[in-house]
């Protein structure tokens, strides 16, 4: 059933408009027209050049650096929908920006995950589509359903051609969880990948910096994969490489995230980490250092297409994971 119609528009912000272009020729559809600009004094502009009366609307834009300007871009796409008339509005958010302010850390913390699903949803957002929150309960923030996907099925399948059966035992590996939050999707990808898991145990003693304390597991002479959910100064990512090389004696170690970040000194830390080779998918866009022989991207916009069509069309999306 098409609950919807079969008028269904796409339409991107700035923040990765090849990716929105990929899960169009995917759908094979046009990208909707539209201009997203900036005035001269910051403020986002947004005009639709084209209907959108009773359609199903899908917003692409990853709420990524510059986080706030993407953030009010995509806010701005959903107002002009809704006072288009759109039929549904589905704001598609590969990178969930604000998803690691999901608690009051301290007193006075504000929780400012919840503050950007307010906004979403009083803007005029629908539904929501993402791909691995720093933590899955941010989809009890929305009171607009929200449709989950995970990364690590595309990881998986990656490390099982990159490492075929005939060629490495899989108890010679073992998937690493690189802090002890990240421990349930790190559990959930060995599982999936029938391999070992260990932990890396630290003490942060202040934003950004890490100290690795204890390893968790034994990776003794085995190939060791890192598998957190993002990577953003890599601090934390390279001192547990480092640890399981120089504390736990791993014979080799390759590292996977969903979303890479990578501000600061993120590259210069990983293509000086041991870690061989650092996979991401590409939800958010590179635009630095990204020529080193370490780094590799995943294209993951064919899971999205995937996704939005059965979203337009009212069926399971269970089959992507």
């Amino acid at each position: 059933m098409i609950a919807y119609g079969e008028n269904i528009k796409v339409f991107c912000g700035n923040s990765n408009p090849e990716f929105a272009r990929t899960i169009c020729k995917e759908l094979g559809i046009e990208i909707g027209d539209s201009d997203v600009r900036t005035f001269s004094d910051g403020e986002a502009s947004v005009t639709l050049n084209e209907t959108v009366r009773a359609a199903d609307v899908f917003l692409i834009q990853s709420t990524c650096k510059p986080v706030n300007d993407h953030l009010m871009e995509l806010l701005v796409m959903i107002d002009a929908c809704r006072r288009a008339s759109a039929g549904r509005i589905t704001a598609v958010i590969p990178y969930f920006g604000y998803a690691r302010q999901d608690r009051k850390a301290k007193s006075r913390d504000p929780i400012s995950a919840k503050l950007v699903a307010n906004m979403l949803t009083a803007a005029g957002a629908n539904r929501v589509l993402t791909m691995d929150l720093h933590a899955a309960q941010i989809q009890g923030f929305f009171d607009i359903p929200v449709d989950h996907l995970l990364g690590n099925p595309t990881f998986c399948q990656y490390y099982m051609n990159k490492f075929p059966e005939t060629e490495y035992k899989y108890e010679e590996f073992v998937i690493v969880s690189p802090d002890v939050g990240s421990v349930g999707r790190a559990r959930a990808f060995a599982s999936k990948m029938h391999m070992g898991l260990a932990i890396v145990d630290k003490r942060r003693p202040k934003a950004n910096v890490s100290e690795v304390m204890n390893i968790i597991g034994d990776v003794k002479g085995k190939t060791c994969i890192l598998y957190d959910d993002l990577v953003d100064t890599a601090g934390s990512l390279c001192n547990a490489a480092k640890a399981l090389v120089e504390i736990g004696g791993a014979k080799a170690v390759f590292a996977c995230a969903t979303h890479g970040v990578l501000s600061g000194p993120a590259y210069d830390r990983i293509e000086e980490s041991p870690i061989q080779e650092m996979v991401f998918l590409n939800t958010i866009p590179q635009v630095g250092n990204t020529a080193s022989n370490k780094l590799k991207f995943l294209d993951v916009a064919p899971v999205f297409a995937h996704a939005i069509s059965h979203v337009h069309g009212g069926t399971s999306i269970a089959d992507l994971f």
